[in-house]
């Protein structure tokens, strides 16, 4: 198989280039996909509104998970450790999120 085969085309829209800003993560999973719901959480607001939800297989949230472990370890390698004081220590991750299963 040449490199050429290898390679994929993928596109990338002007409105979804802009990106979706989101400070708060709820992942919920059943035995055969991972959901994670993508939340803007303003403060003081008592209301926050999913602003995406990805869907994927196990095997692919692994691999998501694996990456963005390598990335983080590259990024605090140049820009030194993140820190997670944010103020929001202790929120549950699992809040609100409804139960998945298949």
């Amino acid at each position: 198989m040449s490199q050429e085969q290898n390679q994929i085309n993928i596109e990338l829209t002007e409105e979804i280039a802009e990106g979706t800003y989101a400070n708060l993560a709820v992942i919920t999973h059943s035995t055969s996909e991972f959901v994670m719901d993508f939340i803007g959480l303003m403060p003081g607001m008592p209301k926050a509104k999913v602003k995406s939800r990805v869907i994927m297989t196990p095997e692919h949230a692994k691999k998501l998970m694996r990456a963005l472990a390598d990335n983080v370890a590259k990024f605090e390698s140049v820009h030194g450790v993140i820190n997670e004081g944010n103020g929001q220590q202790g929120f549950p991750l699992s809040f609100g999120a409804p139960t998945t299963e298949a």
